[in-house]
C-alpha cells in the first residue's frame, strides 16, 4: 500500500471524495483549499502524492506556485476535468508545463461525489506515461467499494472525462424537454462518436473512449442529477437562463467553459462536432433546446 501523505487540492465535492477514498485506505490526507489558513507550500511538505481536484481557472495558478516546491519524485495526479480558455491545455498538460520532470498521472471516470461519499461502489481510470506512477496511484485509491484500472494514454482518459461535459448538458436538455428514451440514446451514441473524433484529431486511442472514461463517465453524467452539466442543460429546456441555471447548482459546471474552447478549435482545425456546436449555440442563448433539436434531428442524411 502507498504510505506516504496525501495533499488533496480542492475542497469541493470531488476534493472531498477523493480525500475519503484515500483515508478508508488508511492514508494520512492533507486537505488545501483557497479559503485554508495553512499555505500550499506547508499543505504539500512530506507529500509524495499530491492529488488536484481544483477548477480548470485555477490549475495554472497552483502548478505555478509549486513548480519550486517539489522534489522530482513527486506524484501529481489531476483529477480535474475541463480545459484551459486561452491555451485550450488539458489539466494533466499544464502541470507537466510547469513541472517537466515530476510523473503526472489522470484520475477520471464514471465518479459522482455524492454516491463515493455514501460508501456505494464506483470504479475509474489512472493514466499516465509512467506506469509504476500510475501503479502507486491505483494502490493509494483501490479498496473493496472503489476499482481502479490503469490505463497508457493519459490524454484519452482526460479528454472522455472533459469532452462527456458537453454531452451532458445535451443529455439534461434532451431529459428537461422529455425527448424519450430512444431521443437520448441516438444522442449518446452520437455523442460519443463524436467525443471519440475529437479525441483522435487531438492525439489520443479511439479504444480509450469505450472504456470507464469515455463510455463509463459519459452514461453516468448523462443520467443523473447529481452531474450538474446535466442539471445546467435541463433547467435550461425547463425555460430558465444559462445564469439562472448555473445558480441553481452547487459548484462549477466546467461543462459550459469546454464547450466555448472545444467549439473554438474545432472551428480552428475543421473538426465536425453538431452536437456539441448546438450545446454552444444554446448556452450563447442563440437558439432554444427546441430549435437545437430540430437543427439536429434536420441535418442532411449521411451513413453510420
Amino acid at each position: 500500500m502507498f504510505n506516504s501523505p496525501i495533499a488533496i487540492l480542492g475542497a469541493g465535492a470531488w476534493g472531498s471524495a477523493l480525500a475519503t477514498l484515500a483515508e478508508r485506505n488508511d492514508n494520512q490526507v492533507k486537505i488545501w483549499s483557497r479559503r485554508s489558513a495553512s499555505l500550499l507550500e506547508e499543505v504539500v511538505v512530506g507529500c509524495d502524492m499530491i492529488v488536484s481536484a481544483v477548477s480548470i481557472s485555477g490549475v495554472s495558478t497552483v502548478a505555478k506556485q509549486l513548480q519550486t516546491v517539489l522534489s522530482p519524485q513527486t506524484i501529481i495526479v489531476t483529477a480535474t476535468k475541463g480545459l484551459e480558455p486561452l491555451t485550450a491545455r488539458t489539466p494533466a498538460q499544464i502541470w507537466q508545463d510547469f513541472l517537466p520532470n515530476n510523473p503526472v498521472v489522470v484520475l477520471s471516470g464514471p465518479n459522482l461525489a455524492k454516491e463515493i461519499q455514501q460508501g456505494l461502489p464506483g470504479a475509474t481510470v489512472v493514466a499516465s506515461a509512467n506506469h509504476k506512477a500510475a501503479s502507486t496511484v491505483q494502490q493509494a485509491f483501490s479498496s473493496a467499494q472503489f476499482r481502479v484500472y490503469t490505463n497508457e494514454d493519459p490524454l484519452g482518459v482526460e479528454l472522455g472525462g472533459t469532452l462527456k461535459n458537453v454531452m451532458a448538458i445535451a443529455a439534461g436538455a434532451c431529459d428537461g424537454l422529455q425527448l424519450g428514451t430512444n431521443a437520448k440514446a441516438g444522442l449518446l451514441t452520437r455523442g460519443l462518436a463524436e467525443i471519440i473524433r475529437v479525441g483522435q484529431h487531438w492525439g489520443a486511442k479511439p479504444e480509450t473512449f469505450y472504456g470507464l472514461s469515455g463510455l463509463g463517465d459519459l452514461l453516468a453524467t448523462c443520467n443523473s442529477h447529481l452531474s450538474r452539466n446535466y442539471q445546467v442543460g435541463y433547467h435550461m429546456a425547463q425555460g430558465k437562463t444559462l445564469s439562472e441555471a448555473l445558480a441553481m447548482i452547487e459548484g462549477t459546471a466546467e461543462g459550459v467553459n469546454t464547450t466555448r474552447v472545444l467549439i473554438q478549435r474545432a472551428e480552428q482545425q475543421n473538426i465536425s462536432v453538431p452536437v456539441s456546436y448546438q450545446v454552444y449555440r444554446l448556452i450563447q442563448g442563440e437558439v432554444t433546446p427546441e430549435a437545437a433539436t430540430r437543427e439536429l434531428m434536420s441535418r442532411d442524411a449521411k451513413s453510420e
